[in-house]
């Protein structure tokens, strides 16, 4: 009969464990050592009796002895012809108990071989992981982002944490615990560098606290909306005036302003709009850099909308401004100034109005007071002396209104972040003195961020760690809101793990992840004899090999969530799948923080009332930054 095939899957490297035909191969030979063994314990035990158990044979315990002591016994006295029919009598009974032991395996062997099908992986190979995959996937005792904990058999519960580069995705619906189970966690552990999306300003009441006044970290709240507290920053500060890259940070900018949801440049009045702000942003960034008002959002609005000047006067002074040494007028502040004189009235008045209305976010005096002046660079996140912890604070009731800003100041951080890569020695060279871990809880709600989705594949390279958090598949692939059915986050993130979800679709999703997995199914058949009596029947079995998924997509939803009281508040944990690339799938328990006497202690101290800042703005100093700036603005830090 041809041997199984169990090379299929995962199998064909195995990492040490013993497959059902391995396992058969074990007990053969254990088998045929045990009667080996046990013919020469016969021999030895028969020599023995037949010598009365002699003083001259040697030690032994109640007439027991060493299984080779036959051996020994032959090679002295096998030349005393008095002793030769006890050794033929005794190797007799050695060899009938080994010969029919080599026939019991033999037996065994047969009956083995005729058992079951030729691979016991037909179907499927899918499996839980256990202790020992997850210790393979580094995922115990290391300083890394918490993504779950793993119950073992004697119920103990393991955290389980993922230090590597790679990056996290989570499925997670609204009210689940992803919270008080991964993100809280994480940022009360976490020593490097963070951004975090903190909608209401929770994480920082709870995590920043100890953020600064134990991990010796800078922590800085980013509240735009809010008139206290909150540290400031301007987009146009990161453009690299004067440099080679000036156009392109300004276009990058620029398509950002006018693509608010990230699905392109679509419309005419889009692209004609992004083309009038690169001239805008220059002229305005030039003039501070002459010792002008300072260059803002704000006050790029007001070149656009400023009552005491027709427009047509604006145009006219971008082309004959002096921006550049000897008064030579920038080349791409004056041909966007042509462009619009050259348009019809008409299109001129919509291509204006249209460049007005993705800015008037900047009219509101609070954000504009936030936005005008930069108490950080982005380069400082990674590259101050101390790790840096940025929370991006933004209410529900201005999630939306906020939105551009967000998304601006996330995508600049990622250009800026990672820049070229440098070799040395043939490796990468680290351009950072911290790594950076984004936490970014409802991911989706941004919009298409494409500069995330094309540089999660890179990003780890340069320090960068993304961990992303979502409602469910729906959202993150939402042709409408999100990345569309062939997004690549998920490609592009090694870990994902998911509370219970509450859509169908993820948990299809799920269960294809968790692979098929191979089953014995029984068949019982019971018949009757017409007329007969009561034992006059037939009942027989057959056990087949069936398919089926590990985890069907009915069982995810009916997962056991977590379990909470009359007023929402959650009082035991519930469970949790985990996947990591290239192990089997982790059904594990979910993380909280309040359970936990070390976490509870971080969170319950306090957050500082204001922010720290990084930067101090020199009196009388222009906001648009050099390359060469950072000399003279030397990082440092506020006590507050």
């Amino acid at each position: 009969m041809k041997k199984r095939n169990n090379n299929v899957g995962p199998q064909v490297r195995n990492r040490g464990r013993t497959t059902g035909q391995g396992a058969t191969k074990a007990l053969l030979a254990a088998l045929m050592l045990f009667f080996f063994a046990a013919g020469f314990v016969g021999a030895t035990q028969t020599f023995a009796h037949l010598m009365a158990y002699q003083a001259t044979l040697g030690p032994n315990w109640n007439h027991v002895y060493a299984p080779w002591r036959i051996v020994q016994w032959f090679t002295h006295w096998q030349k005393v012809p008095s002793l030769a029919p006890y050794f033929t009598k005794s190797m007799g009974v050695g060899m009938l108990i080994a010969g029919g032991g080599i026939l019991v395996t033999a037996i065994v062997k047969i009956a083995k071989s005729k058992k079951g099908k030729g691979n016991e992986f037909l179907h499927g190979s899918a499996r839980w992981a256990d202790i020992n995959d997850i210790r393979a996937a580094s995922l115990i005792e290391n300083d890394g982002v918490y993504v779950g904990a793993f119950e073992e058999k004697n119920g103990k519960v393991t955290y389980l944490r993922h230090a590597g580069p790679e990056h996290v995705l989570t499925y997670a619906p609204t009210r689940s615990g992803k919270g008080v189970g991964l993100v809280i966690p994480t940022l009360l552990s976490w020593m490097h560098s963070a951004v975090i999306a903190d909608l209401k300003g929770e994480l920082w009441a709870l995590t920043a606290g100890w953020r600064k006044n134990h991990a010796g970290q800078i922590v800085m709240r980013f509240e735009p909306a809010s008139s206290r507290g909150s540290v400031r920053w301007n987009p146009l500060d990161e453009i690299r005036i004067g440099t080679d890259n000036e156009v392109a940070d300004v276009q990058n900018l620029a398509t950002l302003i006018v693509d608010p949801d990230g699905k392109g440049l679509e419309s005419h009045w889009q692209k004609t709009s992004q083309a009038l702000f690169v001239g805008v942003i220059l002229h305005a960034i030039y003039k501070a850099k002459n010792g002008g008002p300072a260059a803002t959002m704000s006050a790029v609005d007001g070149l656009l909308t400023d009552p005491a000047r027709p427009i047509k006067g604006l145009w006219e002074e971008m082309m004959s401004y002096g921006h550049l040494p000897g008064g030579k007028n920038h080349t791409v502040v004056g041909r966007a100034a042509r462009d619009m004189m050259d348009r019809p009235e008409e299109e001129a008045g919509s291509v204006l109005s249209t460049a007005k209305s993705y800015i008037e976010l900047y009219r509101d005096p609070v954000v504009a007071a936030n936005t005008s002046t930069s108490d950080f660079s982005i380069r400082d996140l990674m590259n101050h002396d101390t790790p840096v912890s940025l929370y991006i604070i933004t209410q529900p009731t201005d999630k939306d209104r906020l939105r551009p800003l967000v998304r601006i100041m996330l995508n600049m951080m990622v250009r800026i972040l990672a820049p070229k890569q440098e070799f040395e020695n043939g490796r990468a060279k680290a351009s950072y003195k911290h790594r950076m871990l984004f936490m970014i809880d409802e991911f989706p709600s941004l919009g298409k961020l494409e500069i995330i989705q094309g540089s999660l594949a890179f990003a780890a390279g340069y320090g960068l760690k993304f961990y992303l958090i979502c409602q469910d598949i729906n959202q993150l692939r939402s042709r409408e809101t999100g990345y569309g059915h062939d997004e690549l986050i998920t490609s592009n993130c090694h870990v994902q793990n998911a509370y219970p979800p509450n859509r169908l679709e993820t948990a299809e999703h799920l269960s294809k992840m968790t692979g098929q997995t191979t089953i014995l199914k029984e068949q019982v058949t019971t018949s009757k004899n017409a007329g007969g009596g009561l034992f006059s029947g037939s009942t027989s079995k057959t056990i087949q090999e069936t398919q089926r998924a590990l985890l069907t997509a009915d069982e995810c939803l009916r997962m056991p969530g977590p379990r909470k009281n009359a007023s929402g508040d959650i009082e035991e944990a519930g469970d949790m799948l985990l996947y990591i690339t290239g192990y089997p799938m982790v059904y594990g328990k979910q993380p909280l923080y309040f359970k936990d006497p070390t976490f509870l202690a971080r969170a319950q101290v306090a957050a500082p009332d204001k922010s720290d800042i990084i930067r101090k703005a020199k009196p009388g100093s222009v906001t648009a930054r050099n390359d060469d700036d950072d000399e003279a603005a030397a990082p440092i830090r506020v006590k507050l």
